[in-house]
């Protein structure tokens, strides 16, 4: 939900706490901040994957190509 950035921090904790634990954690966010919290981020674009950073200390890996002849082709 909408958090003012007090409580979305200690949400955030929360969450952090219970990935130290073990937990599965998805986030659904448009927020950098929260998103920064992930050690994976996949960014969408209409719908579609373009960025996948694939986790922890991992290159990231555009999957769209930009501008071509077919904007938004998967590669």
């Amino acid at each position: 939900g909408n958090l003012d950035s007090k409580n979305g921090e200690a949400v955030m904790q929360l969450l952090d706490d219970l990935h130290r634990q073990g937990a599965t954690i998805c986030i659904v966010t448009h927020d950098p901040r929260f998103a920064s919290h992930a050690a994976r981020v996949v960014n969408l674009l209409d719908g579609r994957i373009v960025n996948d950073n694939g986790g922890a200390g991992r290159e990231t890996k555009p999957l769209v190509e930009e501008g071509g002849p077919h904007h938004g082709q998967i590669n």
